[in-house]
This record gives C-alpha cells, sequence and structure tokens, in this order.
C-alpha cells in the first residue's frame, strides 16, 4: 500500500474539480498582477516626472530657439523668426569669449579635478586605519549646497583680508589677486569646483578599485613590479571603464559652468570667465530675450551630443 503521506496536493479549479497540469493557483496569479501593477506605476511617477521637468522643458526650449517672443499692452506675443536668434548669438562678441573660456575651464577641469579624485581614491584605498573617516571627510563639500560653497571660497580669494593671502603673508610670500586678476581667475574657478564636486568621483574610484582582486597585485609583487608599475598595468587596466566614463561625464558637467562664474567672478575680470551658461542666464535674464538664450543652450546641447556620441565611439573597444 503507497503512503500519501507528505505528498504534494494538486491544485483544484474553483470549482473543486483538480486544475490542470501547469495551471497556477489564483492566489498567485492575483500577488503577481497586484506586484506588476504597483511597479509600473512608480515607473510611470517616475515618467511624469522626467516628462515635466526635463523632457517638455527640453523641446519647450528647442522651439523657442526658432521663436520671438514679446509684449504688448499687457499681451504676450510670439512669433517664428527661424534662425534669427542663431544669427544674433553667433554676431555676439561675447560668444567667441563664451566658448573660449568654457573649453578652457574644462581643459583645466581635467588637468586638475580628474587627477586628483583618483590619486586620493589610491591614497584611501591603500589606508589600514580611519578609511571611513577619510571616505566622509573627502565625500562632505559634496553635501554643501553650492551658492554656500561659491560664497565661502569668494572670502578665501578675497585679495584684501582673504584666508589665502592672509596665509601668504603669514609666511611672507607674495600676495595673488586670484579671481581679481584676468590670469589667475579661471584657475581659481577650477579650484573651487575641483575641491566642491570631488568627493562622488573619489568614492566610484574607491568602489572600482576595491573590487579588483588583490591576487593580481600579488603576482606583480612577486614579478618585482613597484608602486608605479602596479598603478599602471594592474590599477588602470582593471579601472579603464570607470575612468572612461567618468571622463565623458566630467567633461558634459565641466563645460555646463555656471555657479562659480556667476557668485565667485560674475563672469569677470572683463569677460575672462563668462562661460556658455553664463552668457544664457544674461540673454534670458538681463537682456530678455528668451529666443537668444535657447539658441545657445540648443548649440550646447548639439555639441555635448556630438561629442558624446564621437567619444563612445573611440572607445567603445577600451572597456
Amino acid at each position: 500500500m503507497t503512503s500519501t503521506v507528505g505528498a504534494p496536493r494538486k491544485p483544484k479549479s474553483p470549482t473543486g474539480a483538480p486544475a490542470p497540469p501547469g495551471a497556477r493557483p489564483p492566489g498567485n496569479l492575483r500577488r503577481k498582477v497586484t506586484d506588476n501593477l504597483t511597479a509600473y506605476a512608480f515607473l510611470a511617477g517616475g515618467l511624469i516626472c522626467f516628462a515635466l521637468f526635463s523632457w517638455y522643458p527640453a523641446i519647450r526650449a528647442i522651439q523657442l530657439a526658432f521663436q520671438r517672443t514679446g509684449g504688448q499692452d499687457g499681451a504676450e506675443k510670439t512669433e517664428w523668426v527661424g534662425f534669427d536668434n542663431f544669427t544674433t548669438v553667433f554676431r555676439d562678441p561675447e560668444f567667441g569669449a563664451a566658448w573660449r573660456n568654457t573649453v578652457q575651464f574644462t581643459l583645466l577641469a581635467l588637468l586638475i579635478g580628474f587627477v586628483v579624485p583618483f590619486l586620493l581614491a589610491l591614497l584611501i584605498n591603500e589606508m589600514r586605519h580611519a578609511r571611513a573617516f577619510f571616505r566622509l571627510a573627502v565625500y562632505l563639500p559634496v553635501m554643501i549646497p553650492p551658492v554656500v560653497t561659491a560664497l565661502m571660497w569668494q572670502w578665501f580669494f578675497d585679495p584684501g583680508p582673504g584666508l589665502f593671502n592672509e596665509l601668504l603673508r603669514a609666511v611672507h610670500l607674495p600676495t595673488s589677486n586670484w579671481t581679481n586678476g584676468e590670469d589667475t581667475a579661471m584657475i581659481s574657478l577650477v579650484l573651487v569646483a575641483t575641491w566642491a564636486n570631488m568627493g562622488g568621483t573619489v568614492l566610484i574610484y574607491l568602489a572600482a578599485l576595491q573590487g579588483i582582486p588583490g591576487e593580481l597585485y600579488e603576482a606583480a609583487e612577486l614579478d618585482g613590479a613597484n608602486l608605479w608599475q602596479r598603478i599602471r598595468h594592474v590599477t588602470i587596466p582593471q579601472t579603464r571603464f570607470v575612468i572612461l566614463m567618468l571622463m565623458l561625464l566630467q567633461i558634459i558637467a565641466t563645460m555646463q559652468v555656471f555657479v562659480e562664474p556667476f557668485i565667485i567672478t560674475g563672469g569677470g575680470p572683463g569677460d575672462s570667465t563668462i562661460t556658455v551658461l553664463y552668457l544664457v542666464y544674461k540673454y534670458a535674464f538681463v537682456y530678455n530675450n528668451y529666443g537668444s538664450a535657447c539658441a545657445l543652450s540648443v548649440l550646447l546641447l548639439a555639441f555635448l551630443a556630438a561629442f558624446s556620441a564621437l567619444y563612445l565611439r573611440l572607445t567603445r573597444n577600451q572597456g
């Protein structure tokens, strides 16, 4: 006689008859439908937010780039003007200076703000004690509001009673004009941006470094590799994908620099620190020319999109 103790019971249909093979119990099906509906509800919320606050403004900006807005007797008037806004932007004497300064800021940020986070990540990764404290210390500037950071550094750079010049006077070294000098203003802004934004990059590098198998370093040490050779032949190849992606993201971010020149230098001295986004701000909120502001924004968007596509094409086999 065959025992049926512990044998799995076959699911039954609502009528009491055994369910066909492979059929799911009604409770499981209902739970799966509920979970899917919940997931789609959260997804719909995110899509709605993106549509309202990202996609619609972008599409509207492209539309305004080909329009002129104005008002007479309190009535808003919009007319299509074709490429007139782009012509206005190209003829602006500040257009060339804005692009030149933006590219200069980006290159300086790559020389300073790209190398320093990687070196800091290497240093923290080699620590045996207080690693958590230094991770927090490096990331702390990211949590400070950008406007507060800019105002704090504006006082640091003050050519009179500023902190940096006071320190230079204390050690009997010549002082600097910092943001008040055309030769030093841009590099000063790069220092501010690097200090304020490198925390997240350092943590990403740290995560990539901690994912490298220790056996690779042990093998390199057995082969007699020194510190630089281990970094060159083990660390950099193993983190190449992260390095390439962060470089692209940094270029995109630095090409859109605005807060530092707006608050600290006001685009000066002269036009030595005016950037593309600062010029967009001037068109929109100083000249009340929203069409030209959107036209310049579209030009920046097109440039960054073309650069990103070319960059990804050239580096797709390097990761």
